[in-house]
């Protein structure tokens, strides 16, 4: 019988491996379940879910030129159309955008404590991060509303002036440790 895309063999398990398992088909042909391919959710260990000897419904997936065989447990399952996978084990993911909170509590940027020049860490507050600005005051960033989005480019020349303040003051702080510039030493 050949080996074709999408068809539905019974094989039974020959090996185990950290990354899937070998199963043995007819005439001593062998392919591989991929340990993505075992199961709908996640697969930890395949031990889990095979041990050596099962009798397995296998769809081959690939075929390769040089004959190697892709199969998969998972896809044997007929489920409707547009019908989506067994609910996984794992908790559904949070949103991580601004408004859902950092992990000290409070707004996400939002800070207490820190220096008041804007840079730093924060080191104080709940926050961490930058302190945002007071709302309604402060000075708007290159022309743009003080609540409008910055684009780009605004961000990229706030990015270089910190930069440059940061590596100035680095620059000065190990200069004062050496002596100043040029000072020679005896």
């Amino acid at each position: 019988m050949a080996i074709e895309v999408g068809t539905k063999l019974e094989g039974k398990v020959t090996g185990i491996t950290h990354f899937g398992a070998f199963v043995d088909l007819s005439g001593g042909v062998t392919g591989l379940v991929h340990i993505s391919e075992i199961a709908d959710n996640y697969v930890k260990d395949v031990n889990d879910h095979l041990k050596i000897g099962d009798m397995v419904t296998v769809k081959v997936i690939n075929v390769d030129k040089d004959g190697k065989i892709g199969l998969s447990i998972k896809q044997t399952v007929d489920r409707p159309a547009g019908s989506a996978p067994a609910p996984s084990s794992r908790p559904p993911r949070q949103d991580r955008g601004p408004s859902s909170g950092g992990s000290g509590g409070g707004e996400r940027f939002s800070g207490g404590g820190g220096s008041g020049g804007g840079g730093g860490f924060n080191r104080g507050g709940s926050g961490g991060g930058r302190p945002s600005r007071p709302p309604g005051g402060g000075k708007p960033a290159f022309g743009k509303p003080a609540f409008g989005k910055p684009t780009f480019d605004d961000k990229l020349s706030r990015f270089l002036k910190d930069s440059e303040e940061r590596i100035s003051s680095i620059k000065k702080n190990t200069e004062s440790k050496r002596g100043g510039r040029g000072a020679k030493r005896s």
